[in-house]
């Protein structure tokens, strides 16, 4: 028997003095109010009320635990209704990881509105390249770039992440300008330690079907440090464009055309815990990037 119930039953019958009454309250028969407070009876292993046919009594047993159940009844009501208040309402704090130079540059800059929006809510936002474990690490939000692993948590796909392999005015004066993929094994390439499709070879085409091996004197597991030394003439880089783009308007870096296309990282992605109904935070946060990314046409 569910022990809540059972302690709300018996309550119920203390103060209204009759089963019968105790079950009608708790929308119940009366058989099943009288086995709620038979199984306290059992797990407490005392008796709580004296039964006849006429007359419901408590014993002294009885009283004590009738004075408790009142102080802790009101508790779990109280938990309870705060709980659910979180399922309507944005209030809390709302932890988010995001990688490092996207949250910097998308993510950051969209706080203060949602904070203005839902003034309830505190926003923890967790600036890290690392693949870090979502349910593990207390997180309720993760935007993750690239193709999704196989794994329980919900995703919503907020948009594209488009690859550009750059390079800086000076660095293709010194050292030529690459028109096919193979010719990269012939130059400088700054590699992101933490991409699958980088490090000893360049993935190219949507699925990553050309590969050509690459060396280079740089690698970083952080695509801002690999833009600064492209951007100062050290190499060839082979970024999304969330990074480059503002590199490239400036003309810091030339976006290179080769002869195979850059691979589809796989878009960005906001991911949650598996859960049929998240908080009201939850909700409004994947909302609100939703919107914001649409609108500003993220890439």
């Amino acid at each position: 028997m569910d022990r809540v119930t059972s302690m709300r039953v018996f309550v119920h019958a203390a103060t209204e003095g009759s089963l019968s009454a105790a079950a009608r309250h708790m929308g119940m028969s009366p058989a099943m109010a009288t086995k709620h407070v038979n199984a306290l009876e059992a797990r407490l292993g005392v008796k709580l009320l004296h039964r006849t046919t006429r007359q419901l009594s408590l014993t002294e047993a009885g009283n004590h635990y009738l004075e408790a159940c009142l102080r802790i009844l009101p508790d779990i009501d109280e938990a309870e209704a705060a709980v659910a208040s979180q399922r309507v309402k944005a209030t809390g704090r709302l932890r988010m990881n995001v990688p490092l130079s996207f949250g910097r540059c998308f993510v950051a800059p969209l706080m203060p509105l949602f904070c203005q929006r839902h003034p309830e809510v505190t926003v923890e936002l967790g600036l890290s390249d690392a693949e870090l474990d979502l349910i593990a690490g207390g997180w309720d939000l993760a935007l993750r770039i690239g193709r999704l692993a196989d794994s329980p948590l919900q995703a919503r796909r907020l948009g594209d992440s488009p690859m550009r392999v750059c390079a800086s005015p000076d660095y293709l004066d010194r050292r030529g300008v690459p028109r096919r993929i193979a010719e990269l094994s012939q130059h400088n390439c700054l590699s992101y330690t933490l991409s699958s499709m980088q490090g000893k070879h360049w993935a190219f085409g949507a699925g990553g079907e050309h590969r050509v091996p690459v060396s280079g004197n740089l690698l970083a597991n952080n695509g801002d440090a690999l833009l600064e030394a492209a951007v100062r003439g050290q190499g060839i880089i082979y970024q999304p464009n969330f990074i480059v783009g503002e590199a490239v308007a400036r003309g810091e870096l030339v976006v290179l055309e080769l002869d195979r296309p850059p691979m589809d990282l796989g878009g960005i992605h906001v991911l949650y815990p598996p859960d049929r109904r998240p908080p009201a935070k939850v909700r409004v946060m994947i909302d609100y990037l939703a919107e914001s990314f649409a609108a500003r046409a993220v890439e």
